[in-house]
């Protein structure tokens, strides 16, 4: 589905250049569920730009399903970007004023493709993350995990092949960060592609694959041979918390 290829981006203000990417190169089939690791400054965030379609690198080549982003105009790469890919962020960037319900409805109305039943869509996409008895709660009636269950359903609303997610427990609790690991095992056995920037090896280890970035080069890529289950986690918190 994804594929890179000895792809450079370079950042130029005034007479300074940096070189963030130095070529890097990987392929991700349709179905996978991969963790980009690294420390600040590695590369991450501009890689998942670039894989998101939301910037494109300086050079080498990116296709998605065989089509060579680099070569799309910025309103093609829009279309494309909102058909096929959805975005989980660590800030959530939910609408203050606005409901659970209508902040999923978003990106049906940005894509200037609004259906009929948008509402029933939303609502589906709330109760697959548990939150059926929360739509009509604004962000600040509801707890961080809570505010990422709506960023999560937001982002499956236009049913992408991709969830691509930028340290999506950055700001939760353990309980809280596992529940979302849990929902992101659950899109991925109903075979979503999940691509998870992260830098917490914990987290990592919940996907079944792990690319390490140093300096704008892969530093390792390899399979997680027992990924962990966040359910195990999160049964052994209920156990503790029982015991008290």
């Amino acid at each position: 589905m994804i594929e890179l290829d000895n792809i450079t981006k370079t950042y130029t203000k005034g007479a300074v250049t940096t070189q963030v990417l130095k070529g890097i190169s990987f392929r991700i089939e349709a179905g996978e569920y991969t963790a980009i690791m690294g420390t600040s400054g590695t590369g991450k965030s501009t890689l998942m730009n670039i894989l998101g379609c939301l910037d494109k690198p300086t050079a080498g080549h990116y296709r998605l399903d065989g089509i060579d982003m680099v070569n799309l105009d910025d309103k093609a790469l829009s279309q494309l970007r909102n058909r096929k890919i959805g975005f989980v962020f660590q800030q959530f960037h939910l609408l203050d004023r606005t409901t659970a319900l209508r902040n999923v409805m978003l990106p049906l109305i940005y894509a200037d493709r609004y259906p009929n039943d948008a509402e029933d869509l939303a609502k589906k996409a709330l109760e697959a993350v548990g939150l059926s008895d929360r739509i009509m709660h604004r962000p600040g009636e509801l707890s961080g995990g809570q505010q990422q269950r709506v960023a999560i359903a937001r982002a499956l609303i236009t049913d992408p092949e991709i969830i691509l997610a930028d340290e999506p427990t950055g700001n939760l609790d353990e309980r809280s960060g596992l529940e979302i690991m849990a929902i992101f095992k659950r899109l991925h056995r109903s075979h979503k592609t999940i691509i998870m920037v992260t830098h917490d090896q914990k987290v990592a280890e919940h996907a079944d694959r792990i690319i390490v970035l140093k300096d704008g080069l892969i530093a390792f890529d390899r399979k997680v041979a027992t990924p962990h289950k966040p359910e195990n986690r999160l049964q052994e918190l209920a156990d503790k918390e029982g015991r008290k």
